[in-house]
């Protein structure tokens, strides 16, 4: 595959990743009954999509399982707690810890671009905190951030395991998220047609789909490249809150998100011109 169709693998996953902040709000179910039953789903697409005959359980791939479950249950509770802009927004400051650890674990070096990039990100995250903000609200971008530290870590174990079976983490941590969340399957759960047919898309679309496209893709381009491009999603996401939900962000939300969207796209323009990928 070339890098320019793994890049357009990515950009697709972003705009299948945006669907999920408002659909999670249309469910009222537990976050980790949402969680776990999600995961549950997509681990069924996933195994049939991969159909390994044996799993591999090295460091990096048990690594990756722990961030995906990090991952996909702080988003979730994030979503239940706060805006769903601001969960994203907040979780796409991870190409900062990719940059900070990315080097040391795949030798993959940043460039002055991408710390400059860096520094236009983490200024926008700033911005979501110095609003006044109730206590659900600062734990639900508490929440958004770890969401962000696993995607991070998820995406540096996954491009680890690029010549080998980089699906097998998303595959472990769906099985480890169904199993962890389990407890909250007996209590609370409507039998609504709308709320089952909705998780179930978000199963089989939302996160079975788009992993299936993004374990394709991550294999031709760096870990900064696989955690930036599907920046599609912090665009869409919020716009889709307030369409469906009427969901509006604060100023300095805007504002924050504002400057993390300039360093992403910033970041590909200049270096798509340089013709400096890697």
């Amino acid at each position: 595959m070339k890098r320019n169709n793994a890049i357009t693998l990515l950009l697709i996953t972003g705009v299948i990743w945006s669907t999920g902040g408002f659909i999670i709000k249309l469910i009222p179910w537990s976050p980790f009954a949402i969680a776990g039953l999600r995961s549950g789903i997509a681990f069924i697409i996933l195994y049939f999509f991969a159909k390994p005959k044996s799993f591999s359980f090295n460091y990096y791939t048990k690594l990756g399982a722990f961030f995906y479950v990090l991952m996909v249950v702080c988003f979730v509770f994030g979503n239940k707690m706060t805006s769903a802009g601001n969960v994203i927004l907040i979780q796409y400051a991870a190409p900062i810890y990719v940059a900070l650890f990315g080097f040391y674990f795949l030798k993959e070096k940043s460039s002055k671009v991408d710390w400059l990039a860096l520094v236009v990100i983490f200024s926008g995250l700033c911005f979501f905190f110095l609003e006044e903000i109730s206590a659900d609200q600062l734990q639900g971008k508490l929440m958004a951030f770890l969401s962000g530290v696993g995607f991070a870590g998820l995406t540096i174990c996954m491009r680890k395991e690029k010549n080998q079976s980089p699906i097998h983490s998303v595959l472990i941590g769906n099985f480890l998220t169904f199993f962890i969340c389990s407890p909250s399957y007996f209590n609370g759960l409507s039998s609504s047609l709308e709320s089952w047919s909705l998780l179930i898309f978000l199963g089989i679309v939302q996160l079975g789909f788009s992993y299936i496209l993004y374990s394709t893709a991550i294999k031709y381009v760096t870990a900064l490249d696989a955690i930036i491009y599907p920046v599609i999603e912090p665009i869409i996401n919020p716009l889709l809150a307030f369409l469906i939900l009427g969901e509006l962000m604060t100023g300095k939300a805007i504002f924050g998100g504002f400057l993390v969207l300039i360093g992403v796209v910033g970041r590909g323009v200049i270096k798509s011109n340089k013709g400096e990928y890697f």
